[in-house]
């Protein structure tokens, strides 16, 4: 139940990462699309101004030659109507009546279109005005239906100038003239230019751009220097429409760095998403590295509760099993048999005590409690050594312990009882995990300023994920729960330490089922 609900755990947590990181990344392309939708709306508005700020300065500069004709000519310009209308309104109750009557006349001052182009010689200029009259009367009328009076009693006249017809005419006279000149003559590059920069900076649209006008699908000379036509960058819009409707110049504006702009404007927030985001990366790493391993450590645990409660097990059952056997009134009497079951009390207690010097180790060890004092020893002495220790349990296994001794120089600094239970611990690890007799094989040599030495047994080996983790403290490679071998996943971990403490290294090079071999690199005496 328990395995379970931490994969569920885990699966969860996961999804919601990868859920969250999703979220971000669908955030993140969404604003993209907005903040380019937002740039294509403001740069058709940049081109509409654009197009008409250039039709509007076309027409003030042919306004301008028109009107300073017009106020040179020196004479005045002919008059004609040429639209009059009325009508007439009566009160019957009051027998007021009112006319209202206008008429529209031209000014002809005798301007054509050869004042501004040669070409045209049939087009006049004229200006026009209205005259708009109200008079009312008051009192008897005759049958025609106006009062035979000398003057109405009321009576409102006004005129003016109607710029609307004015305007029609002369945007009609002026766009046939600069239809048929070329666009170079019509624009500059630099009003172009500058038109478009200014528009752009007032949209805020801050990014370098290039333009190009283009005459019926034809590049024309009204271009910047790097113009590069790109579809998904480049916007258009019609300049200059003619009378009739027709568009043949193009303007094409294209920003080569549209989407470093666009995503510079989502720069800031992206960064804030992304740390965010990596915190909660490494959060989530960090708390699942964490239960994975307090997981591990409450297997390590049961584990080694479990071996230790094997190790004390048999010791204080053979134990209390001898102080019967002394209390029994035979047994007591027998001077020998006494003494052979007190000594198996001393071995087992012994063996009781190794054990708890082993955990005290490594608690020192980790305090730094431990004092460890070197001398200049002979490494192939300190071997013999740990040889002596464990030879009667290899003999009594029908066991068997080979040296190589092909070291000249055997010199190293060193503390003996620690490093000799360094080597002593390896050896019986060898001869725990060896299923049959124990075949043990020592050899040293010197590799530049080293000695090594290698301690190599026929046993069950290990995996490739044990020797990661076989120096480990309390580590042990999961049997489930066969105690077949004894120990509690301490001594390798302070062979470990032992061997950092004199400067020196060891390996373990092991195959599953071919044995085990156990390196230890320590450094010459000079």
């Amino acid at each position: 139940m328990n395995k379970l609900f931490f994969r569920l755990l885990v699966i969860l947590m996961s999804l919601s990462l990868i859920g969250i990181i999703l979220v971000q990344v669908y955030w993140f392309d969404k604003s993209f699309e907005n903040n380019e939708e937002q740039f294509k709306y403001h740069v058709k508005q940049v081109l509409g101004n654009v197009a008409e700020k250039l039709q509007k300065q076309e027409q003030y500069s042919y306004a301008e030659i028109y009107n300073h004709l017009k106020d040179s000519i020196g004479k005045a310009p002919q008059k004609s109507d040429f639209l009059e209308f009325g009508y007439y309104q009566r009160d019957s109750r009051t027998n007021e009546m009112i006319i209202y009557s206008n008429s529209i006349n031209s000014e002809d001052y005798g301007i054509s279109a050869s004042f501004f182009d040669k070409k045209f010689d049939s087009i006049k200029l004229k200006n026009y005005t209205a005259k708009r009259k109200t008079e009312i009367y008051n009192g008897d009328i005759d049958n025609s239906g106006i009062k035979q009076t000398v003057s109405p009693d009321i009576k409102i006249e006004k005129s003016g100038r109607l710029d609307l017809l004015d305007n029609a005419e002369f945007e009609i006279f002026y766009k046939d003239i600069a239809a048929v000149k070329p666009i170079q003559e019509r624009v500059s590059n630099e009003m172009m230019q500058k038109l478009l920069f200014e528009e752009l900076n007032e949209y805020g649209v801050k990014t370098p751009f290039e333009f190009n006008v283009y005459s019926n699908g034809l590049a024309t000379k009204i271009k910047s220097e790097r113009f590069r036509y790109d579809k998904p960058s480049t916007y258009s819009i019609p300049i200059f429409i003619d009378n009739d409707g027709n568009n043949k110049y193009q303007l094409l504006l294209t920003f080569p760095q549209k989407k470093k702009f666009l995503f510079s404007e989502l720069i800031g927030i992206c960064i804030l998403s992304i740390i965010f985001t990596l915190i909660i990366v490494i959060a989530y790493s960090s708390a699942l590295n964490q239960l994975i391993k307090q997981r591990q450590i409450s297997e390590i645990k049961t584990d080694f509760i479990n071996n230790m409660t094997h190790e004390f097990k048999t010791p204080i059952a053979t134990i209390n099993l001898a102080l019967d056997a002394i209390k029994n009134p035979k047994v007591i009497e027998d001077k020998e048999k006494v003494l052979r079951y007190l000594q198996m009390i001393k071995d087992e207690n012994k063996r009781m005590h190794a054990q708890v010097e082993n955990v005290l180790r490594i608690s020192k060890l980790e305090k730094k409690e431990l004092d460890i004092t070197k001398e200049s020893t002979n490494i192939h002495e300190i071997i013999e050594d740990a040889i002596e220790h464990v030879n009667l349990i290899v003999e009594d296994r029908n066991g068997k312990i080979t040296t190589h001794f092909d070291a000249s120089r055997t010199s190293v600094l060193l503390n003996d009882v620690h490093f000799t239970n360094v080597i002593v611990n390896i050896l019986d690890n060898a001869i725990k995990y060896s299923p049959e007799e124990p075949i043990i094989d020592i050899q040293t040599e010197n590799v530049k300023e080293f000695v090594i030495v290698k301690i190599k047994d026929q046993g069950s080996g290990m995996s490739k994920a044990a020797q990661k983790r076989i120096f480990e403290k309390f580590y042990r490679e999961h049997t489930g729960d066969l105690h077949n071998v004894k120990g509690h996943g301490l001594g390798l971990a302070y062979v470990k330490r032992i061997v950092d403490d004199h400067n020196s290294e060891i390996f373990v090079e092991s195959e599953k089922g071919k044995g085990s071999t156990f390196i230890i690199k320590v450094p010459l005496i000079n």
